[in-house]
């Protein structure tokens, strides 16, 4: 496994739930972390519960499903004059579960996609292409196990978009220091997740934690499970 003290993550989505999990369990190996919630307020609690840890924290803001939004968000982060050499695409949204698996509207697929996809997009393109030039980077889309679920559709699709997505940005960066893959984190409970979901939240480390500590000429464009690897960190 690789060093990531001093290195700096960008974690989506890290103001609640399984990006404020891995913000914690990145900050313990070392790693600075850079916040990023809807809003700037919604950051506070994950910055307050990073302050154990001697690692430098940031805090970025902006509605993933704005294409100026996240153009600013881009632009936050750049201003912090720093390297990102992590970057956890961890933010989705799961539009409404319909018992009438036809009554999906294109408001809710356009949601789906702008966040769980479009985004992911513009992030990646924003931050790979120093990483290459840096001769580092880790890259990891946060995927989804669920299958057999048109009550769902929406997000199943655009968690079928991300691994496509993943897999054709891997072959890309197959002889860099870049490694993109994914990550499954199971199902926990979440506000995505819901209250019945078979495991808490926490659950998510160490396992999470996985595919941002391989090798240079590591996993690239493959699979991890979050519940099912285990780190002896």
């Amino acid at each position: 496994m690789i060093d990531l003290k001093n290195k700096n993550a960008f974690i989506t989505g890290s103001s609640r739930g399984i990006g404020q999990q891995i913000a914690q369990g990145l900050a313990r190996l070392g790693c600075n972390i850079i916040v990023h919630g809807r809003t700037k307020d919604s950051c506070i609690k994950t910055l307050d519960l990073l302050e154990e840890y001697p690692v430098n924290t940031y805090c970025v803001y902006g509605e993933l499903s704005d294409e100026v939004q996240v153009n600013h968000l881009v632009e936050q982060v750049q201003n912090l004059n720093l390297n990102v050499d992590v970057l956890y695409n961890n933010a989705a949204v799961m539009t409404p579960y319909h018992e009438d698996y036809w009554d999906h509207t294109w408001e809710e697929w356009m949601a789906s996609f702008k966040v769980n996809v479009m985004a992911m997009y513009s992030l990646c393109r924003a931050f790979i292409p120093n990483m290459i030039e840096n001769g580092f980077g880790r890259v990891i889309n946060i995927t989804s196990g669920i299958n057999g679920e048109p009550e769902l559709a929406p997000y199943g699709a655009s968690k079928s978009a991300v691994n496509k997505l993943t897999d054709d940005l891997a072959a890309k960066v197959e002889n860099t220091g870049v490694r993109i893959n994914l990550l499954d984190p199971g199902w926990l409970r979440t506000d995505l997740g819901g209250q019945y979901a078979d495991h808490p939240v926490e659950a998510v480390l160490p396992g999470a934690l996985a595919p941002a500590l391989i090798d240079d000429d590591g996993a690239n464009g493959e699979l991890f499970s979050a519940l099912d690897h285990n780190l002896d960190l």
